[in-house]
């Protein structure tokens, strides 16, 4: 306590809280803290420091707050492992003993504050501070993730005008894909109708070293015929087919282009500024001031 000036006390009373329970922490010539590990000096830290406060609170000079902290250490070491009655008796001896270095108005108030903190909570503080706890401190480190930095606010859209934008791109892909479908269908097509030509032409009965007879050719041609019809016949109804899915797309972008929201903020492209809006009234003043010289 040789450090526990009234110049000091006032030092750690016009601190932030931190600083000064830090302050107050070099002024006892206590080591350093650890306020997880060791919770039982960081709480009889804090009383101390609540001590200060008390007796600046009460209008204490500095000299006698510097007196109150001793009193209040000196009372929580002397009355360790006693019983509560006990405990009154020594706070009782006390005040005695320090009634020379306070008046009497600042020593009954002394007297409230220790009823009122120590002596009411007698046992939780005989329990914190009295008695070795086993700590079991685990410690993890966690490892966390910020969120992605954010774009420019001048790049961002209305979310109306960003879901139509979005519904346009999609009808568009829907789109894209239903000619490209189509192109798979013509050259799927395509293939099976060489493939039935060459069927057809491998179950001729001919020779390589044998005329074809005229019923056999007759049947060739009517097969091949057969099916170039047939396989234009369904290339033809998937074009049309395709064709209305597109064109029904193409009239859904069209009703969304239509039923655009409006960006915001409002463009001002295109539109006279007010200064240029009032021109032409300002040259129809002048000319008939004109006029009417």
């Amino acid at each position: 306590m040789a450090l526990l000036t009234p110049q000091g006390v006032k030092e750690v009373f016009q601190s932030q809280k931190s600083q000064g329970r830090e302050h107050l922490r070099r002024l006892l010539n206590w080591e350093e803290l650890d306020e997880l590990r060791d919770s039982r000096r960081s709480i009889l830290l804090d009383t101390l420091y609540d001590s200060i406060v008390f007796a600046v609170g009460k209008g204490f000079p500095w000299a006698e707050v510097a007196q109150v902290v001793k009193f209040t250490e000196e009372l929580l070491r002397e009355t360790k492992g006693c019983s509560i009655t006990e405990a009154v008796t020594i706070l009782g001896n006390k005040l005695r003993n320090y009634q020379r270095r306070f008046n009497t108005a600042h020593l009954v108030a002394l007297c409230d504050y220790c009823h009122n903190t120590f002596i009411r909570h007698y046992k939780l503080y005989q329990y914190v501070l009295g008695q070795d706890r086993d700590v079991n401190l685990r410690v993890s480190h966690l490892e966390v993730c910020v969120p992605p930095q954010p774009l420019p606010l001048a790049e961002g859209v209305d979310r109306n005008v960003w879901r139509h934008e979005q519904q346009v791109a999609e009808l568009g892909r829907a789109e894209a894909q239903k000619r490209t479908d189509m192109l798979l269908l013509q050259e799927t097509l395509r293939l099976e109708q060489e493939h039935l030509l060459q069927k057809a032409f491998q179950d001729t009965p001919a020779t390589p070293r044998q005329a074809l007879r005229r019923q056999d050719l007759e049947h060739l041609i009517r097969e091949a015929v057969h099916v170039q019809i047939e396989c234009l016949k369904e290339l033809l109804q998937q074009e049309i087919q395709v064709t209305f899915d597109i064109l029904d797309l193409k009239l859904q972008r069209k009703t969304l282009h239509l039923h655009a929201p409006n960006p915001f903020p409002p463009s001002t492209a295109g539109q006279p500024s007010r200064d240029e809006a009032l021109k032409p009234h300002k040259a129809n003043k002048g000319k008939k001031a004109k006029a009417k010289k």
